[in-house]
């Protein structure tokens, strides 16, 4: 992964939101004079989305070509199918850094598929092989259960999409769970081609599952769910899409979560949201969690390791994250 650094500039514009643990109702900024209709925001449930962490978790590691990948890919399909007006499977191969062809399946569900106003949410469902992380040396080859770096941000979109289902969010929503992301080099081969990951996301990216595809904006999650989270502003998401960052991290604010979704530029991610900015041409934005004081320098302390498991997951993380998507959808 590569990593630059960007200025950010904060959005003037706030809109005033108020907030409650229960029923959530936008309100008019006193400084527009302009009336917007009230809209009830669902109250994202945490417990549900831990559930759907630790049910992914509990197939094992979902990596490419195994067992545990095709069982995965048979549940969040079907739960997807429950909720989503939609779902597409969309099945792709792939050249890995070893210039091996391996077969990789994301999956999209649609909301609202008529409405040419869409929102596009993602995450990769994928587990990474390599624990290349890890302070045991003779684990790096060993697969992770990838509970935050994955499962999160899966967890948090299936309990969306629940939502979704229970009350129309009115604006087209599509949600992607990319294939592929985590299967990089091993950190010792020293190979830093940005390409060589999110294969998932560069493929949909090129190969949309509908053509001309295009949304409003997009979000991508990638390590949600871990306590404590440190979300700066991640480089490329400010270059290529500042206004929405600004939009999502002002309605955070607004919710009371300026102690997690930080007014802080962080470095530059090369993750599935580049591809889908570079080739797609949909300004998206990545809530990663960034973390420069941790001993890898950059993520979270179990980054890559086998330490990624159900012991890091945090409701209240999964909570912060959910609400404040949900609100970005249903006010947008």
């Amino acid at each position: 992964m590569r990593f630059r650094f960007f200025i950010v500039s904060l959005l003037v514009v706030v809109a005033g939101l108020s907030s409650c643990d229960q029923g959530h109702k936008t309100t008019q900024a006193k400084s527009n004079p302009v009336q917007k209709k009230e809209v009830t925001v669902p109250v994202f449930n945490a417990d549900t989305a831990y559930y759907f962490v630790e049910k992914q978790i509990s197939f094992g590691p979902r990596v490419p070509g195994t067992k545990a990948h095709d069982a995965c890919l048979s549940w969040l399909t079907g739960k997807l199918k429950q909720y989503s007006d939609t779902v597409i499977v969309q099945q792709f191969k792939a050249r890995t850094y070893d210039k091996i062809v391996r077969s990789g399946a994301n999956i999209i569900a649609s909301f609202n598929p008529a409405n040419k106003k869409r929102i596009l949410l993602m995450a990769h469902w994928d587990s990474r092989p390599f624990a290349d992380h890890d302070p045991d040396a003779s684990k790096h080859r060993t697969p992770i259960d990838a509970a935050n770096d994955g499962a999160s941000g899966v967890g948090v979109l299936l309990e969306m999409a629940r939502q979704f289902h229970l009350k129309n969010p009115g604006v087209g929503v599509d949600i992607v769970l990319f294939d592929l992301e985590d299967w990089g080099p091993p950190t010792d081969l020293r190979l830093s081609n940005e390409e060589y990951w999110g294969l998932g996301s560069q493929y949909w990216a090129k190969n949309p599952h509908v053509y001309g595809y295009k949304a409003q904006f997009g979000i991508l999650l990638d390590m949600v769910g871990a306590a404590d989270p440190a979300f700066r502003k991640e480089g490329y998401s400010t270059e290529y899409a500042r206004y929405y960052q600004d939009k999502v991290w002002l309605q955070a604010q607004d919710l009371g979560y300026g102690d997690y979704f930080l007014s802080e530029k962080g470095p530059a991610i090369s993750d599935d949201h580049v591809f889908v900015n570079k080739y797609l041409k949909v300004p998206s934005i990545d809530i990663i969690d960034l973390r420069p004081e941790s001993s890898n320098g950059t993520f979270f302390e179990y980054w890559h390791t086998t330490g990624d498991n159900m012991s890091v997951i945090d409701k209240e993380s999964l909570k912060i994250t959910g609400t404040v998507l949900l609100w970005v959808v249903y006010t947008d």
